[in-house]
């Protein structure tokens, strides 16, 4: 049987532009209020904000048929989108406007297997260490019942916009 899937998302460029105007963690509120559009990644994906503090945000994604890889449980690269996001989120959240990030690692682990039984999948990224020019973080994912679907952890290179 087939199935189809339909979605929208809204340009980047702007989404972008707005990101480069606050700070992090004014940029990351907006977003998770919805004042501003979700990136085109994250509507793809169906990964949702679900809070964000100083240094921390948790995001959740519903695991569909969509996500799965031929083996029939989700797609690791589709858990490490959501790690991911996490990380470099946690460390934008504390970083002024003006001030990008991109990743330089992403380290992951897969501790088990996430289906569509698993319920909601929780991720939660949390900032290890900020400097001058790099960040670090370490994300965990787990399901329904609270076990460790994946961990994983990032290093962050910080850009200036006045360097």
């Amino acid at each position: 049987m087939t199935r189809e899937r339909t979605y929208t998302w809204a340009d980047p460029r702007e989404v972008a532009m707005s990101a480069a105007r606050v700070s992090g963690i004014e940029f990351l509120s907006l977003v998770g209020r919805g004042e501003l559009p979700l990136p085109p990644a994250l509507e793809t994906l169906g990964i949702n904000p679900l809070q964000v503090g100083a240094g921390w945000i948790e995001f959740e994604l519903m695991p569909q048929e969509w996500h799965y890889n031929p083996l029939g449980s989700v797609h690791g690269g589709v858990l490490s989108t959501l790690a991911d996001t996490a990380l470099g989120c946690a460390v934008h959240s504390m970083l002024p406007a003006g001030t990008r990030y991109t990743s330089l690692d992403l380290t992951i682990k897969f501790t088990r297997a996430a289906t569509v039984d698993s319920g909601p999948l929780r991720c939660r990224g949390e900032l290890v260490s900020i400097g001058r020019r790099t960040a670090t973080a370490e994300a965990r994912t787990t399901d329904s019942r609270g076990r460790i679907i994946a961990h994983a952890t990032t290093t962050c290179l910080l850009i200036s916009d006045e360097s």
